[in-house]
């Protein structure tokens, strides 16, 4: 598996863990809004880390952290993910992987073998502004709504977060979004922060006003109570 580079602690991208973050090169997607434009479309720009190197680290990190997420890119276009992850959780740590929701099947197959205790798929938008939303013209939505019923008919906790930007998204999209997605368990808001690594470059999109973002939650919550902003401060 192609390891793009690894972040020693994080206290807030897994739910109730001290984790360590592992990311993967390579996306499907192209999303204007990225911030991870090297890991997505500028391979020759990233060096790999050795899988054993971070298996190490792992090791002397035991009784520290907790938690292991895997991210991208998208961590589905890593053919060796499901035997990352059960190394991982060999050694003790719970795994949580962040998906844009293209592969449904290899997703199945680590929910189905048990190698993910947590999942943060992305809800880009409402479906008519998706494919515009991923960067991807004509995009075929199926596979991303099998995989938002595999996780809505499953056992294994997630949440699905959308990260809002001006250009992108209108209060009437975030309402088509928030009835597509209509019963999840937690849907997280996550503000667009402006990065000299944006894909379509920087100053191109712009954050939506916080507290036009939360004004909005009373209404996105008749669809999915569990409903709040991120990032936002």
């Amino acid at each position: 598996m192609r390891v793009a580079g690894l972040q020693k602690l994080t206290l807030l991208d897994f739910p109730g863990r001290t984790a360590a973050t592992v990311f993967t090169p390579t996306c499907n997607f192209r999303c204007p809004f990225c911030h991870n434009a090297d890991l997505v479309t500028g391979c020759d720009q990233v060096h790999d880390m050795l899988v054993e190197e971070v298996l190490g680290f792992l090791r002397k990190r035991q009784g520290l952290l907790d938690g292991v997420c895997i991210t991208g890119g998208e961590p589905l276009m890593q053919p060796e993910l499901a035997d990352f992850c059960a190394e991982v959780r060999k050694l003790g740590y719970a795994v949580k992987l962040d998906t844009n929701g293209s592969f449904p099947d290899r997703l199945r197959a680590l929910l189905d073998a048990g190698l993910v205790d947590y999942v943060a798929m992305d809800a880009k938008n409402a479906p008519a502004r998706y494919a515009e939303t991923a960067g991807v013209a004509g995009l075929d939505l199926a596979d991303v709504r099998a995989s938002a019923d595999l996780l809505m008919g499953g056992d294994v906790p997630f949440e699905f977060r959308t990260t809002v930007v001006r250009e992108l998204h209108t209060a009437d999209d975030l309402h088509a979004l928030a009835r597509w997605i209509e019963g999840a368990p937690a849907w997280f808001l996550q503000s667009y922060l402006d990065a000299e690594g944006v894909l379509a470059g920087p100053g191109r999109f712009h954050a939506w006003n916080p507290d036009e973002l939360r004004a909005l939650l009373p209404e996105l919550r008749a669809f999915v109570p569990r409903v709040a902003v991120r990032g936002a401060d």
